[in-house]
């Protein structure tokens, strides 16, 4: 009987091609260490759960049935991508510029990408799939329907996890939101209004 080759959940990303390049520049020893101890997941973990429950915003990734690839900003209320399940996260799609060009690109190849960026935390996530479009449920739109977001679902997009990986912070420049700015500022605008109002009491 023949050795069959190992297969990793990584395989995804590295392809037999991309193998043999990390062999030229020497990287791939560092990466069967990867490998061989399971870096890579194909769950969702506690860890990645936390991470989507903050994120408002992604970049969606899909392509043609001949491989040419389209990536879309989506982005909504914090944790807008939800968890249905280990293996299955979700998002509404909302009326936008009516391109469709990522549902027409799932019609004809249901290979998906997920590309989620921290920058206050200098974290980014790549999660690889397949994805497919749910339109007409109106107890699953209802079920990721949120009052406070001004904005009217068109479908449900439904994403099957294959892999994830959390990257490295190399070269991750931190930006914030205003969000992020107004938690730091707020106190000490109030702390200054206080003060002049004491500095003021104590002139008069």
């Amino acid at each position: 009987m023949k050795n069959q080759t190992k297969t990793y959940v990584s395989d995804i990303a590295f392809t037999p091609a991309v193998k043999a390049f990390q062999e030229i520049h020497k990287s791939r020893r560092n990466y069967e260490k990867i490998e061989e101890f399971g870096g890579w997941q194909s769950k969702v973990t506690p860890q990645l759960a936390s991470f989507l429950e903050t994120m408002d915003s992604f970049y969606f990734s899909t392509a043609t049935a001949d491989g040419q690839p389209y990536v879309q900003h989506r982005g909504g209320p914090k944790g807008f991508l939800k968890i249905i399940d280990s293996k299955t996260l979700a998002f509404t799609d909302f009326i936008g510029n009516k391109q469709y060009i990522s549902i027409g690109n799932l019609s004809e190849n249901n290979k998906a990408y997920i590309f989620l960026m921290d920058y206050a935390n200098q974290t980014r996530v790549k999660i690889w799939g397949t994805a497919k479009v749910v339109t007409g449920n109106d107890e699953l739109e209802r079920s990721f329907s949120d009052t406070t977001y001004n904005a009217t679902v068109e479908r449900t997009i439904i994403f099957t996890i294959e892999a994830w990986d959390k990257n490295c912070r190399q070269h991750i420049v931190q930006r914030f939101t205003q969000e992020d700015i107004s938690k730091i500022t707020t106190p000490l605008q109030n702390k200054i209004k206080e003060l002049k109002t004491i500095i003021k009491a104590n002139l008069f």
